[in-house]
């Protein structure tokens, strides 16, 4: 279940009723989390992307947040902060808690350009959704619903033993909280990036 709830409305200003009483864990970048109790993983993005991944028979989930597609920090090439070791993790430790490869499902957000300037093929957020597209396409693993692109922020709340997502595209203020956030991230890396750090856009 995608709920896409309206920036401005006042109704939907606290965290749905299912939250109550559930640990909320939050997954920042470069965080990998799996689970089959009952919480929920709460993230924010930008130009990030989460992969909310589920096994809908045995109740199983998780959720990553990613940064890049693929490393450029040259010291540490295999930080799940890269989009490609953080997909892998993601589904072997599902596995470790009894998920079953075949059965898993997924719902995919971010890829926000979130500073509403024209996109480039090598900003962040395009790199990043061409990736877990192809990825995710070449694994076999099957996408049921994605929100993708636009130029605001969401938060993502997941409910790893439900495979239930809630959605809210957030305003001003948080876009330019996450865009800070991911800039440092990215200059971190500038020093190591050979061919020239991708643009956040």
């Amino acid at each position: 279940m995608l709920t896409n709830t309206n920036l401005n409305s006042s109704k939907h200003r606290r965290l749905p009723r299912e939250v109550e009483g559930l640990p909320l864990e939050r997954i920042n970048i470069g965080c990998v989390k799996v689970s089959k109790d009952p919480v929920v993983f709460d993230t924010v993005l930008g130009s990030c992307i989460s992969v909310c991944m589920y096994d809908p028979e045995c109740n199983v989930g998780g959720m990553n947040h990613f940064m890049l597609p693929k490393a450029t920090d040259l010291n540490n090439p295999l930080s799940t902060r890269y989009g490609v070791h953080a997909m892998e993790l993601l589904i072997n430790n599902l596995i470790k808690i009894g998920g079953v490869r075949a059965r898993f499902i997924v719902k995919v957000f971010g890829g926000g350009h979130v500073l509403d300037i024209p996109d480039s093929n090598n900003s962040v957020p395009s790199m990043n959704i061409s990736f877990v597209g192809k990825f995710l396409a070449t694994e076999k693993i099957k996408v049921i619903t994605s929100d993708l692109g636009g130029n605001h922020p969401k938060r993502v709340l997941f409910f790893p033993h439900t495979g239930k997502v809630y959605l809210k595209r957030l305003g001003e203020n948080e876009a330019t909280k996450t865009i800070t956030e991911e800039n440092i991230f990215l200059s971190r890396l500038r020093t190591d990036e050979l061919d020239g750090i991708p643009t956040l856009f």
